[in-house]
């Protein structure tokens, strides 16, 4: 739809970022303000402008920390995108596919943020329908954010959808039959945590004869059957998030969010620098603990936030002073 250099309206296109079945992705620099931002160009460029803003509209009531933000959105030469954020980053799939399992606490970090993300858009009354580790982004200092709502449908009355979408392998049984619900995104959240556990998918894309036993729960096998390492405590969260029947599955994300932050391992009390140090039976002496002491007050702490809410953290904070949990 658009290439490289080329000029739409103030934008000016650097790189295409990825398409998918909803659109294409580029990254574009906006001129007046030397700002890059993120372009989608819908595939389906002929709908009613009305049905064309159905989407940022839907982004836009979807402000949070945890959720790629939209700016606005424009028709230049008969073409119709919506601008986000760029986000400096890769996505969630590309670090699995090259670093296979993740560790326990980053799992964790991770799927607090993404339930953060899912709690927001339920509570706005928004089913994603498609969260997989590929819409979601990570960036350097490893906040996530999590993409694509386009296939989402705002719910004004029901909580559930009619339209068959998504990614198979993340797809909850009941949404084959186009019957998506709010625990349907849990069931996709607990496919991910069982990949970053794991590092593989509990099963294959189903065949429509697999349907069946994806539905009585015969296709998945637990995580620790793949990685002894899970504590059984995450490993019966994730089993309990992918349970193939809707009402026995978490019904909403943040009561997901709190089963993890209740599971997960408790943190080794930090001691103070000072804290005498043995090296062969000797102890440390303080004269070399304090060089250690001023070469580390020179570094550049690394920007932290807070592993429940996700707000900014001081470099060196024990806990969050907006919600008290200890870090």
């Amino acid at each position: 739809m658009f290439f490289r250099g080329q000029t739409v309206g103030k934008y000016r296109i650097l790189s295409p970022l990825g398409s998918g079945g909803f659109g294409s992705v580029y990254l574009a620099e906006d001129t007046w303000i030397d700002k890059k931002v993120a372009i989608k160009v819908p595939h389906r460029q002929n709908l009613d402008f009305g049905e064309l803003l159905h989407e940022p509209r839907l982004l836009a009531s979807l402000s949070h920390p945890n959720i790629v933000t939209v700016l606005t959105a424009e028709k230049q030469d008969d073409v119709f995108f919506i601008v986000m954020e760029y986000v400096a980053g890769q996505t969630l799939e590309s670090i699995i596919d090259r670093e296979g399992a993740l560790d326990l606490s980053r799992t964790l970090d991770y799927t607090c943020q993404i339930c953060n993300a899912v709690d927001h858009a339920h509570r706005h009354g928004v089913i994603h329908r498609d969260l997989r580790p590929g819409n979601v982004l990570v960036t350097e200092h490893g906040m996530v954010k999590v993409a694509d709502f386009g296939t989402s449908r705002f719910l004004e009355i029901a909580a559930h959808g009619t339209t068959v979408i998504g990614s198979p392998p993340y797809m909850a049984p009941e949404q084959f039959q186009g019957k998506a619900v709010f625990a349907s995104d849990l069931y996709s959240v607990g496919v991910t945590m069982y990949q970053m556990l794991t590092g593989g998918l509990p099963y294959h894309t189903p065949s429509p004869a697999d349907l069946e036993r994806l539905m009585r729960g015969e296709l998945a096998s637990p995580p620790r059957l793949k990685n002894p390492k899970v504590p059984r405590a995450i490993n019966d969260i994730v089993v309990r998030a992918m349970a193939p029947d809707a009402p026995s599955r978490y019904q909403r994300a943040s009561d997901l969010l709190e089963a993890v932050l209740a599971a997960r391992p408790a943190t080794s009390p930090r001691r103070p620098w000072r804290a005498a140090k043995v090296t062969a039976g000797a102890a440390v002496s303080d004269e070399v603990q304090d060089i250690h002491a001023r070469l580390k007050a020179r570094e550049s702490p690394q920007p932290r936030f807070c592993w429940k809410c996700r707000k900014s953290l001081h470099a060196r904070a024990d806990q969050c002073p907006f919600c008290s949990e200890p870090q």
